[in-house]
């Protein structure tokens, strides 16, 4: 959305970073679900297999077309949106189809949840699905694995804890500052938050970009520039391990008399339920009180249509609100039948933009003794 000013010397490090930590050698073969991937492969010395996709509109793709590039061409590197690869899996669980010659999976552009972690290592039986976080301002941060995830990450995930995005990759640093919606010149003028408190990411390193193209308040809205640090806008905290974790955008935190809720903590808990494809926390704010909601994508469209399918699939998610402290205070749910999503990966949820809508739309207020 914003003109990301790169020097050579930036893209130099992004390709060194990117070679080094998933060890990309000389000769592989690459399917870039993001065209604009497909520029750092000459560099990599892989050769670029062009995806039969609308780049405007990816997850209309059909996940048979890619199975046969991948196929066909020996591909062993991809990367793509979980939307998207999430399609993909299905499609090959589905069709009972593994994909022994792919190295590497790298998904980003939103949170991989723990259902795709699960689906994916059928399929890649010669590889395994990793997890770069990062920005276009600052890629990459970190990255996390698929053997990692399965240790008991995504576990957690599905408890609560938010979405670890693994592992800091030097020589990028990494920390954690008190959330403040205020500028930042100095890093003296920030506090910053010892291991398992949330508050925002900042990160420093050879690939991160030091301003936008003529938008001098949006540089000094995520720059500190005394030590050339960049604000990532998102909330996370360390664990005692020394990982990474992503709790969601804060602007999208959702800031209420009982506390803070954030996006990524709230919405896993609830998309486990079976009859869900995705969820949305929003903020209802009236008369200057902001009370937590939810806005659901049901995985039939269908239900949208039908008040009383609302009605129990909004108990349903309450019983799994009162299960849990922080969300128990969500009593609120709306249905959407197709959420909006970013035009780059379709899977950016737009929860702002969900929570305008909810002002006029029809809540289900769930008693759940009722």
């Amino acid at each position: 959305p914003k003109g990301v000013v790169y020097a050579h010397g930036m893209f130099d490090a992004q390709v060194e970073l990117i070679r080094a930590t998933y060890d990309i050698r000389p000769g592989e073969v690459d399917l870039p679900m993001l065209p604009i991937f497909a520029l750092f492969n000459p560099a990599l010395g892989m050769t670029t297999v062009v995806p039969e996709i609308d780049p405007t509109r990816p997850a209309a793709v059909d996940p048979a077309k890619i199975v046969q590039a991948i196929q066909q061409e020996g591909v062993t590197n991809s990367f793509g949106s979980p939307t998207l690869w999430r399609k993909i899996a299905v499609h090959c669980h589905r069709e009972k189809i593994g994909l022994p010659g792919l190295k590497r999976v790298l998904c980003a552009g939103a949170p991989v949840s723990p259902e795709l972690w699960n689906l994916m290592p059928a399929i890649l039986p010669g590889g395994q699905l990793h997890s770069p976080y990062g920005a276009t301002e600052a890629l990459p941060v970190s990255s996390v694995s698929a053997e990692e995830i399965h240790g008991g990450l995504a576990a957690a995930t599905a408890r609560g804890a938010g979405t670890c995005v693994g592992r800091v990759i030097a020589p990028n640093q990494v920390r954690i500052i008190a959330l403040t919606d205020a500028p930042l010149t100095r890093l003296d003028e920030a506090t910053a938050l010892p291991p398992g408190e949330i508050g925002e990411i900042i990160v420093r390193g050879p690939t991160v970009t030091l301003t936008y193209d003529a938008l001098p308040e949006a540089t000094a809205r995520a720059k500190i520039a005394d030590g050339g640090w960049h604000r990532m806008g998102d909330c996370g905290y360390f664990d005692a391990e020394g990982r990474l974790w992503f709790c969601g955008r804060a602007v999208e935190r959702v800031i209420t008399k009982d506390g803070v809720l954030f996006t990524e903590q709230v919405e896993p808990l609830f998309n486990a339920h079976g009859e869900v494809r995705r969820t949305a926390l929003i903020g209802l704010t009236t008369n200057g009180r902001t009370r937590p909601a939810l806005v659901v994508e049901p995985l039939d469209p269908d239900v949208v249509k039908s008040s009383a399918s609302c009605r129990w699939l909004g108990r349903e998610l309450r019983a799994i609100a009162t299960q849990h402290p922080s969300t128990a205070g969500i009593k609120t749910s709306f249905f959407h039948k197709s959420f909006p999503v970013d035009v780059r990966h379709n899977a950016k949820i737009h929860r702002l933009e969900l929570a305008r809508w909810a002002r006029t739309a029809t809540g289900f207020d769930i008693d759940p003794k009722r």
